[in-house]
């Protein structure tokens, strides 16, 4: 525990979308520095921020800026000293970023499995099913396990998505297990095995953002770091940086810390799933795993594959 510097006069400013599950994501933030702090209720608050991307629900994110979409109000918040730290999806965060941020803590991570909505199995659903997904990474694992089915446009949070499915604009779509546990809902959607469905990379971890020049708050957030989160999901943004991956990209990362080893499992594929390269990795901590793996998969992609990455 550091020195109480947070007081209700000078409480620590914790911003977040307002989105249901981004709320419940800095809400485990917040009681995770009051415990650690021993902080009292009125010594942290929230400040909730309406994203540019929760406006816009139409198109896909790569059309209208990516994943910036989902952090600029929070970045420019963190400048204008108008909040002290800002939680978001690692998910969400672009893979290069101003070196005026840092991501200075990550909750320990949550499931990273997707579920499928909808069916209890992509078996089981109907020839031709319309699965929505703006997923680039989604659309095109399904359509390799899947080839008849007809990919459709499905954005927003997880109750406007789950509703989407519920009125029948598409007849499936997939979301993230961390998230459906965090809002409460375990008990739905099945299961998708990662052998077919490896997740983006970061799915299911929650950082800790602030300004660089901000080291006075180095100390606090430590204190709720996760060691092996915080490992492996760089490894995983190490390797998207590696690879040339961006919003447009259909690619897959997963690392797990195992002792002073970090096993990185990914995959890249074309769009629509016909040509997949993966690979796996086991390297020391400190050695530069993720760039070598990239440059295995893109050296066995065909030209096509290798354009929509190396750039």
């Amino acid at each position: 525990m550091t020195r109480n510097i947070f007081t209700a006069d000078r409480p620590l400013r914790i911003g977040t979308r307002r989105s249901p599950l981004a709320l419940a994501q800095a809400e485990m933030t917040m009681t995770a520095l009051k415990v650690a702090h021993q902080l009292p209720d009125e010594a942290v608050v929230l400040v909730p921020m309406l994203a540019t991307g929760d406006k816009i629900q139409d198109r896909p994110l790569a059309d209208i800026g990516g994943k910036a979409l989902w952090t600029k109000e929070l970045e420019r918040a963190l400048i204008d000293d108008q909040i002290d730290i800002a939680v978001h999806s690692m998910k969400d965060v672009e893979t290069w970023r101003a070196d005026i941020f840092v991501i200075s803590a990550m909750l320990p991570r949550a499931d990273v499995h997707d579920r499928l909505i909808g069916a209890l199995s992509l078996q089981e659903l109907k020839q031709g099913a319309r699965v929505g997904t703006s997923s680039p990474r989604r659309a095109a694992q399904l359509q390799r396990v899947r080839p008849d089915l007809q990919i459709v446009p499905l954005r927003g949070n997880v109750a406007t998505r789950l509703a989407h499915i519920s009125a029948g604009d598409a007849d499936a779509t997939l979301l993230a297990a961390a998230g459906l546990d965090r809002l409460g809902m375990a008990e739905v959607g099945a299961e998708l095995s990662l052998d077919a469905f490896l997740p983006a990379a970061s799915q299911g971890a929650v950082g800790i953002d602030r300004l660089a020049s901000r080291e006075d708050l180095i100390p606090i957030v430590a204190a709720i770091n996760d060691a092996d989160t915080i490992a492996a999901v760089s490894a995983e943004r190490d390797f998207l940086a590696a690879v040339g991956g961006n919003c447009h990209s259909p690619v897959a990362a997963l690392a797990l810390v195992e002792g002073s080893r970090i096993r990185l499992r990914a995959e890249i594929f074309t769009a629509d799933g016909s040509e997949m390269q993966c690979g796996e990795k086991l390297y020391d901590l400190g050695e530069d795993g993720p760039a070598q793996l990239a440059q295995q998969l893109l050296g066995k992609a065909s030209a096509d594959l290798r354009g929509i990455f190396a750039s």
